[in-house]
């Protein structure tokens, strides 16, 4: 409901009235939340935001599960509500490459429970769009639940069904925050005290972040979009222009509002070969286009509604309509048009826009509390198409302390507020990435796309010597790390009848140098550069006490001792795996994954710790080697007096030693399943760390290897990796952790694991391998049983040790025993697969413990 006066006191304040901020509001109310406000600074519900001057069309299609399954949500949502037009979305290619792509579509569709995908001919693409030139197009990807929103209707929808209150032309001027807790909401029209803040406000989220001392990264971009003249084909439609926002405040010009209001009469389009889009709007056809330059706005600069201009839109730039501008893109949109969709040709256009929207780095949304401020939550860079999904997850994770949907919990890792890292919110950086990722929207972007741009950011104290063995450095989390080494060309030959070779899309940036550098793993000694995983000292009398409380096995190890277990939320399900070596009496060090881990784990238990008990993040204090293989051991002990014997090291055990002049903690784990240790030392050592194993091993012919050497060795001993096949959307015992779990122990999340072991695992991870073929499975591909997609590809490589092809999955309890026949779709083919005991390499674990 909307009121007009503005309370004192809120428990819960968004900041923000359009398609997140009313679905948070709604959602929260709607799981029990009491006293409830949300605010806008424009009038309500048309805010001046981008949710009323977009178009609405909602493609579910993604290659992210999640962004997959928010829309859905969203769609049946807003469908129930009445505010959506279910009339399907065809996407045409116009290359034979996007063919490829559109059969991508259905897999993932397929994978991730989206209705009936299916790939369409010329002519049956002209069936539901019967304005379209069939001679310019190869095929189409129908999906027949996709559709379009009704803006302005959905956000009073949302408003006239919560049981919060909504206030228009209420203008935030400061965000109160004290002792690292927030405080109070200051707004033009008053002061609210509160307990919780929602950030929902999309284009202005940088200038809101710096209220309270936080650089979001988050650009604000243009976008064009145009309506045509009424069209005689189109003559017929029963909507009228000018009754959609009749007795509405509309900020700006109100016909951008109104024809956005129109709803479609067939399926909404895209042709991404040329980064257009298109619906009808009654008697006119809306033409959107990502074919120009990206225009990147200062988010310092967005200003303010007036009576002349939302805010959230600028003036229609003709030239990025008629001039090829886009540097991937050989025509303009209107050429595009022109040739796709003839009968728009020399149309005048009743409706012009640069529409403004916002891209994050890495192009995905902002989601969770922050780490900084207790009770400071954000919900943004969230487009209409996942804004219901987003707002029902953010409740539940707000009210239930579980990130979920009504379908079960969901994986966070790539849309967690805390993920980036320190060089994101330099403004230059994140506008400048986020008109990559506007550039890039509609493009076909390859598997480990490596941008040019900012790069050498984070480099490791070894980059020096492994840019001298000729590294082919990736950026992940602004680290440059190895993929593979040019140096060690020389071990393809060597191994070349064990290497198999990959074609088409799953060759596509690899090298059978990762093959090789596998191999000579197995048989010799290698050394992988680590620096970009995360090590967190945690200290005090109560360290081992705290540990006990966040961690699900037994913490009561002996000093020198490691133990593996896992974190998790009150759900039962996984926040991170670590790795936890207690070093004295009072002192631990936790290891965990590099990239995103230092900001979202590192940041958790630092929240979650006592007063008693120290926690460091050491992000980039430390750098680290693995020495891995069967001669680690004769390696190691060249270069250092402590004993390294398995009797006097035995396997998972840690100790500090001087490995030449180099302090280092030693702990005897291993990543790959071979014998060997991570040597963690502080970086200023790193070079010399990196030269005394480099001479000690020469006549051991000791290799350097990269990331794809560790993804492979890892994926078939069956060690997990979270953000991939662990993740907050399963438990411990669903991935195969039970010996991570204690559960006389107490724990955070003890009681939804001890339910869920109590009343059984419906679903479990699998390791499946092919029958008859030596092809890599790509991520996100349909797992059938029973001609029905089970599960889907969590991560998939060539094992080449054990020879064969692996992917991991997670699949219902009765298709996950060992011998299970199932089939793999991918990139159109259909791969007869078995279900496999883990681990593959070693299952007896020799190698790991000799």
């Amino acid at each position: 409901m909307s009121t007009d006066s503005v309370p004192g006191r809120a428990e819960t304040v968004v900041i923000g009235a359009g398609a997140v901020g009313c679905s948070v509001a709604y959602h929260l109310t709607e799981l029990g939340a009491d006293d409830v406000v949300a605010l806008d600074q424009g009038p309500l519900p048309v805010t001046g935001g981008s949710s009323t001057h977009a178009p609405g069309i909602m493609f579910q299609t993604s290659p992210s599960k999640i962004q997959t399954k928010t829309a859905h949500y969203t769609s049946r949502l807003l469908k129930d509500a009445g505010v959506y037009d279910e009339v399907g979305g065809i996407e045409v290619a116009r290359s034979e490459e996007r063919m490829d792509f559109l059969q991508r579509r259905v897999e993932w569709a397929t994978s991730y429970g989206l209705p009936e995908p299916q790939l369409l001919e010329p002519e049956e693409v002209v069936e539901h769009l019967p304005l379209l030139d069939e001679d310019e197009i190869l095929g189409g990807y129908y999906s027949p639940t996709d559709g379009r929103v009704s803006g302005t209707d959905a956000l009073q929808w949302y408003i006239e069904q919560s049981s919060a209150d909504f206030y228009g032309h209420t203008e935030v001027t400061d965000i109160e925050v004290s002792g690292g807790e927030i405080q109070a909401v200051e707004t033009n029209r008053g002061r609210i005290e509160c307990d919780r803040c929602v950030l929902a406000t999309n284009n202005w989220a940088y200038q809101t972040g710096q209220m309270v001392g936080l650089d979001l990264p988050i650009a604000p971009v243009e976008h064009q979009y145009v309506v045509t003249e009424p069209m005689e084909e189109l003559q017929g439609g029963d909507s009228t222009p000018g009754d959609a926002t009749a007795g509405l405040d509309v900020p700006g010009d109100r016909n951008i509002t109104e024809f956005m209001a129109q709803p479609p009469d067939r399926p909404v389009g895209r042709d991404q070969d040329h980064s257009l889009y298109f619906r009808t709007h009654g008697d006119g056809y809306g033409l959107g286009s990502y074919n120009h330059e990206p225009l990147v706005v200062d988010p310092d600069e967005m200003g303010k509604n007036s009576d002349e201009s939302q805010a959230s839109v600028h003036s229609f730039t003709e030239k990025h309509w008629t001039k090829p501008t886009h540097p991937n893109r050989e025509t303009s949109a209107k050429q595009a048009f022109d040739e796709l969709l003839p009968a728009t040709q020399d149309k005048d256009f009743r409706v012009t826009e640069n529409g403004i929207f916002v891209y994050t780095p890495d192009g995905m949304p902002v989601v969770g509390e922050t780490p900084q401020i207790d009770g400071l939550w954000t919900g943004l860079a969230i487009w209409w198409t996942h804004s219901g999904g987003y707002g029902r997850i953010l409740a539940e994770w707000m009210e239930n302390g579980v990130p979920r949907l009504p379908s079960g919990p969901v994986d966070t890792g790539s849309i967690h507020v805390a993920r980036f890292e320190p060089h994101a919110g330099n403004k230059q950086y994140f506008m400048d990435r986020g008109g990559l990722r506007y550039q890039q929207v509609y493009s076909i972007v390859e598997p480990r796309f490596q941008p040019s741009e900012h790069r050498g950011l984070r480099e490791s104290p070894f980059h020096q010597q492994q840019a001298e063995l000729d590294a082919e450095f990736y950026q992940s989390g602004g680290w440059e790390t190895a993929q593979w080494f040019g140096s060690n060309e020389d071990l393809v030959s060597k191994y070349e009848d064990r290497i198999p070779e990959q074609e088409g899309w799953q060759d596509v940036n690899r090298s059978p140098i990762e093959a090789a550098e596998h191999l000579h793993t197995r048989e010799n000694v290698s050394m992988y550069d680590m620096t970009s995983f995360s090590s967190i000292m945690i200290e005090g009398e109560d360290a081992g006490a705290f540990l006990q409380r966040i961690c699900s096995n037994d913490m009561d190890i002996g000093v020198g001792r490691v133990r593996y277990t896992t974190m998790l939320n009150e759900g039962g399900n996984v926040l991170a795996d670590l790795t936890v070596a207690r070093l004295g009496e009072d002192e631990y060090m936790v290891t965990t994954g590099g990239g995103n881990s230092p900001g979202i784990h590192g940041s958790w238990i630092e929240r979650h710790a006592p007063d008693t008990v120290s926690v460091t993040v050491e992000e980039s204090a430390k750098c680290t080697v693995g020495l891995w293989g069967p001669k680690s051991r004769l390696l190691l002990q060249r270069v250092t007096d402590a004993d390294v014997s398995n009797d006097g090291f035995p396997y998972f055990g840690c100790k500090r030693i001087f490995v030449g002049d180099v302090p280092a903690i030693a702990m005897r784990v291993s990543y790959v399943g071979e014998l060997g240790w991570e040597l963690w030392a502080p970086a200023e050592y790193g070079r010399k760390l990196w030269e005394t194993l480099w001479e000690a091993g020469s006549d051991l012919d000791v290799r350097p290897i990269g990331d794809g050497a560790l993804e492979s060795m890892r994926l078939e001993k069956g060690f997990r990796l979270w953000g991939t096949d662990i993740d907050t959307d399963v438990n411990p015992l669903e991935a195969g952790l039970p010996f991570a779990v204690d559960l006389d122990t107490n724990f955070i999340g003890k009681e939804a694991l001890a339910e869920a072991k109590e009343t059984g695992i419906d679903n479990q991870v699998a390791c499946l391998t092919l029958d008859d073929s030596t092809d890599i499975m790509l991520s996100g591909r349909p797992v059938v049983a029973n001609g029905d997609a089970r599960g889907y590809v969590q991560a998939g490589g060539f094992g080449y040790s054990v020879g064969e092809s692996i992917a991991y999955t997670y699949l219902p309890s009765e298709y996950a025993d060992a011998g299970t026949s199932v089939q793999i779709q991918c990139e159109g083919e259909t791969y007869d697969a078995t279900v496999s005991d883990e681990p593959l390499f070693d299952p007896g674990r020799d190698k790991i413990l000799r």
